[in-house]
């Protein structure tokens, strides 16, 4: 794909963008939710949309997830879409690699107490904020305070670290694996908003 923009006489070749889907653990799919929506909306601005089921499903660990959105072709015209321990895998990635953007969903930075989400290997150093921000040129997050797994306060220091572009919702939950979520019109909203102000 090509985006092909006129300023004056000048024709700008910009390159290709392309998004990748970094699910939650628990064994959620990049197929199931509101990813085939959003997928369906990126689409249409001719967006590629890599939506791949990751391996370790359950656990996510970030030994294997990390190298796994590599061979999936990241790089910085890449655009990671990431929802609960995939936000964490986005923000993790973006700490040692340049990327295009990312978008996080239901994000948190500490393990919750929680044995399952210790050993994943997400929370056992400290995190490189200023790398997650110098290596992309946006960050856009959402985070509900209805949200019955991650504490509000949790994605609000992930705001205040990374000053992303942050929605804060009181209605949303986890943003489905609480309940049915199959669209989520926001996320294409903002990255065609973003790639315009970004490329152009």
């Amino acid at each position: 794909m090509k985006i092909l923009s006129k300023k004056g006489d000048i024709h700008i070749n910009l390159p290709k963008i392309k998004v990748i889907f970094i699910p939650g653990n628990g064994g959620a799919s990049v197929k199931s939710g509101w990813f085939p929506d959003v997928k369906k909306r990126l689409q249409k601005i001719k967006i590629e949309v890599i939506d791949e089921d990751f391996p370790d499903p359950i656990i996510a660990r970030s030994s294997i997830w990390l190298p796994f959105i590599t061979s999936l072709g990241a790089n910085e015209n890449t655009i990671l879409i990431g929802h609960s321990s995939g936000a964490e895998a986005a923000m993790r990635y973006a700490e040692n690699n340049k990327i295009l953007g990312s978008v996080l969903v239901a994000p948190c930075i500490s393990d919750l107490g929680m044995k399952s989400e210790k050993i994943s290997g997400y929370y056992k150093k400290p995190w490189k904020w200023e790398n997650i921000k110098k290596n992309q040129n946006f960050i856009i997050q959402f985070s509900s305070s209805d949200d019955p797994y991650i504490p509000i306060e949790e994605g609000r220091s992930v705001h205040k670290m990374l000053s992303s572009y942050y929605y804060e919702y009181s209605d949303q939950g986890h943003f489905g694996g609480n309940w049915d979520k199959i669209e989520f019109p926001e996320i294409a909203e903002e990255i065609k908003e973003k790639i315009t102000n970004t490329t152009l």
